[in-house]
């Protein structure tokens, strides 16, 4: 709802949906027509005729406000695809059915253009990745389609309108396939290379044409497709890209070129019989890096420094005789002596020969023109290049770019201070999430590029703050499903071949199924994630109760990488068993299961009993040892006992005084430090340990030059210290919250009813948070006016409404003063609107 006026809230809406679009802008669709009577809420479910495939519908949508105005009629449309499997036509194709063969297959097929065409869709599908042309074009913009999934289980594809593509009296379709995943050639730790999904890659593809006279016909992959090696004679989706220009076949996509000397293709079994909609942000490049220096070695060694750390390949315009390689070695940083250095990131490569050597792309010059190449089957992570070759060539500070990477999510986000190591902290965050977001959130973009659960359900909130990555995670938790054991077990990466099931797993790490659905209703207030998870949040949560009857588990990896205080992971693992437990309960009652719910809500209690039992001293008030993370994971997650809350907190904040101010944990102990510090009185002494420059910190980072987040706090550390971490992430999602104040409501998810709960620090002069929910854009913003006043300027979205807790002694509040009531504060309900509270004394 977009509306200028204070207050202004949706009172009735009215949607129609049909195939003709005239009749839809009047209200009139034959699909479905839903009048939304008294309903403010911004999202409604289909529930209309059975929709067919292949069909374009358009949907209007008006609102009524509550002063009965009415809104235009917006027409908006979407297309259905396959929907079902039996949908498509044809079969899958490879060129055989070796997997250590190296070079990447190309396929072709010429059509005649017989008549006027009215519209042409093209779906596709691939077990590896593919590049689709039409007539020597590429389509799309997207990279490293399609995602990755469980190949054997489930398999995506993506759809193109490629209409205006069929103009000519000949259509020639192309396709280049790479590895991905799915023959991975390369050998690493995890032994992907032994994936009992792995075979040469193979696609199905149906061009679904419609004529003017009306008539329809397809096009699709049979073994009557030609196919040849392509000049990419390597490529690896962990290590790097070789090509061979020498080899190149110019043409070879289009309607001209000469076949003959190719073979027909061969007809495979598809690897799975499950093929689904890739409905998700594709990934793309998404910004040119520009070089920030250049330096000249000799006129056969170069190396560029981007300034930054990023995901993604380098694009190079080069020119040389025929036959010159080139070796493009990416890195993270340069040892003492100024030389490329892998070190940080080779860790996990097991390479059985020199043939494939790390982040080192291989260029082999045709040497007929000025040459441009940039890999199409991998991306790495990296800030240097150095690009070493066999013979004298000529490079400048443009002949090199790199071209940052990732899934295309949309920023709704934004985080500015008066501190601008705050400010940096926050980029870098950002920056690191986006580096380890390819279809699925992984670890890193170099040494691994897995999907660490325990990485991504520490981060999500800093995912949902800063990003709209809800398809992201909806595919992901897809990935989950299809990973889990039918005992309820998750493996520790997902996707994946079978690694992670015997290490790294458990609650501390694979609560991501249950916490990730939880985090996309409350901030999307879409229960769809819960409804379709919840039988397997419930088998994870029986399976643990199985194992660990009596309310505690050991099950787990800990907190990982910490400063020093080591924390038992006893406690932790117990810990998030509880928070599974409980949003199972909560997702139970949500959906009317209330057998689950009752179940549940006692089991959740029974694990927090076990705990305290075991690790509470409740005279002391203090966990285990009285480490950081023992302290302030059991106050963030609903550990502790109302009537020890404060005492708890208490001793966390002289347990952060005793280690001056600074971190003192590890990963699962960063989701909870600051939050349970700012939430509990401490924000001062929160924001303290947000914002320092020394060791251990992420300011500490920064002041040593860091764009991205680190693995390690210490940065000379010997191992797990990759450059480009988003696994320490959390304080991206605690700066909304701790000092911004913006949480969504629990009673009315999806900023429906937005809580905020500002905390004005000390040492900030001001600073603003911003997120754009479903209901439009939320700001909360503070600028200190002296030593006792604060101006706190609010926007809160049409049709939703605000509920501002304050801890001050006075608030003015359009020009009238109120006194607080009791020492904790006081809340003001507030409509949407732009809102100034002044602040006195707080």
């Amino acid at each position: 709802m977009i509306s200028n006026r204070a207050a202004a809230k949706q009172k009735n809406y009215f949607i129609s949906v049909g195939i003709d679009s005239v009749k839809v802008s009047r209200g009139k669709g034959e699909m479905w027509r839903y009048n939304g009577k008294n309903n403010t809420n911004s999202l409604v479910i289909y529930n209309g005729e059975k929709l067919l495939p292949f069909t374009k519908y358009y949907w209007g949508v008006r609102i009524v406000d509550d002063k009965n105005t009415k809104s235009d009629l917006v027409i908006s449309s979407f297309e259905t695809g396959m929907m079902q499997q039996k949908n498509w036509t044809g079969s899958w194709i490879t060129d055989h059915n070796d997997t250590s063969v190296k070079p990447a297959p190309y396929f072709r097929k010429t059509y005649p253009v017989q008549k006027k065409v009215k519209k042409a869709v093209a779906y596709i599908t691939a077990a590896g990745l593919y590049e689709l042309y039409i007539n020597g074009e590429k389509i799309g913009n997207h990279r490293l389609d399609p995602m990755y999934t469980k190949f054997d289980k489930r398999n995506l594809y993506v759809t193109y309108d490629v209409t205006n593509k069929f103009k000519q009296e000949t259509i020639a379709l192309g396709v280049l396939l790479g590895n991905g995943w799915y023959n991975h050639q390369s050998t690493a730790v995890w032994n992907f290379d032994k994936a009992g999904w792995r075979n040469r890659p193979r696609f199905l593809l149906n061009i679904r044409i419609t004529y003017e006279d009306g008539t329809t016909t397809i096009l699709y992959t049979d073994e009557s497709w030609k196919t040849s090696l392509s000049p990419i004679i390597f490529n690896s989706i962990y290590t790097a890209e070789h090509y061979d220009a020498r080899k190149e076949q110019l043409g070879w996509n289009t309607p001209e070129f000469n076949d003959e000397d190719w073979k027909n293709s061969l007809v495979v079994n598809a690897p799975s019989n499950n093929i689904v909609a890739q409905a998700l942000k594709p990934i793309r490049n998404i910004e040119e890096i520009k070089p920030v220096s250049l330096r000249k070695i000799s006129d056969k060694k170069y190396i560029y420094d981007l300034g930054r750390n990023i995901s993604g390949v380098t694009q190079l315009r080069v020119k040389g005789s025929k036959g010159t390689v080139l070796r493009l070695t990416h890195s993270e940083q340069l040892n003492d002596s100024g030389e490329i250095d892998l070190s940080n990131i080779d860790l996990h490569y097991r390479p059985t020969d020199d043939l494939d050597p790390f982040q080192t792309d291989i260029y082999t010059l045709n040497g007929n023109r000025i040459e441009t190449f940039m890999p199409k089957f991998n991306y790495k992570g990296f800030q240097y290049v150095e690009v070493i070759s066999n013979k004298p060539i000529e490079l400048t500070k443009e002949s090199l770019v790199g071209q940052f990477m990732h899934s295309g999510v949309i920023p709704v986000g934004k985080i500015e201070s008066s501190n601008e190591i705050i400010n940096k902290i926050w980029e870098a965050t950002n920056a690191s999430y986006v580096s380890n977001l390819f279809g699925y959130p992984t670890d890193c973009p170099q040494r691994e590029k897995n999907g660490w659960t325990g990485d991504a359900h520490i981060n999500i909130e800093t995912a949902l703050y800063n990003f709209d990555g809800i398809t992201i995670y909806e595919k992901w938790l897809a990935d989950h499903r299809d990973e889990q054991k039918e005992n309820g077990v998750l493996p520790s990466i997902i996707p994946t071949w079978g690694w992670g099931y015997d290490w790294g797993n458990g609650p501390d790490w694979t609560s991501t199924i249950a916490i990730i659905p939880w985090e996309i209703y409350q901030f999307y207030g879409d229960t769809r994630a819960l409804e379709v998870n919840y039988p397997n949040i419930k088998r994870y949560v029986d399976h643990i109760t199985k194992m660990s009857p009596y309310g505690i588990t050991d099950w787990g990896l800990g907190d990982w990488v910490p400063v020093k205080d080591k924390t038992p992971k006893e406690l932790t693992s117990s810990i998030y068993y509880f928070v599974d437990a409980t949003i199972l309960a909560k997702t139970a009652k949500l959906l009317g299961k209330q057998d689950d719910y009752l179940h549940y809500s006692q089991l959740a209690d029974k694990i927090k009993r076990a705990i305290n039992n075991k690790y509470l001293n409740k005279e002391t008030a203090i966990y285990g040892s009285g480490f950081q993370t023992e302290l302030s994971a059991p106050l963030y997650w609903g550990i502790v006992p109302e009537g020890l809350k404060s005492k708890v907190a208490d001793n966390l904040a002289n347990k952060v005084l005793q280690d001056n101010k600074h971190l003192n944990v590890g990963l699962l102990g960063t989701k909870s430090i600051l939050n349970a510090l700012s939430e509990n009185g401490y924000a001062d002494l929160a924001y303290e340990i947000a914002s320092q420059e020394t060791f251990p910190s992420w300011g500490w980072w920064i002041k040593n030059g860091a764009t991205t987040l680190y693995e390690n706090w210490d940065i000379k550390s010997k191992r797990d210290i990759s450059k480009n971490h988003i696994m320490f992430g959390e304080i991206g999602a605690w700066l909304f919250k701790g000092i911004g104040g913006i949480f969504p409501d629990p009673t009315a998810p999806g900023f429906k009813n937005v809580i905020l709960k500002p905390h004005f620090v000390k040492g900030l002069e001001y600073f603003t948070a911003s997120h754009i929910g479903p209901y439009g854009k939320i700001e909360s913003n503070w600028t200190r006016q002296n030593e006792k006043n604060i101006d706190y300027y609010i926007i809160i979205p049409p049709n939703s409404t605000a509920t501002v807790s304050l801890n001050a002694k006075f608030i003015k509040l359009k020009e009238k003063l109120i006194k607080r009531s009791n020492r904790g504060g006081f809340s003001i309900h507030l409509t949407s609107g732009k809102h100034h509270l002044s602040i006195t004394e707080f």
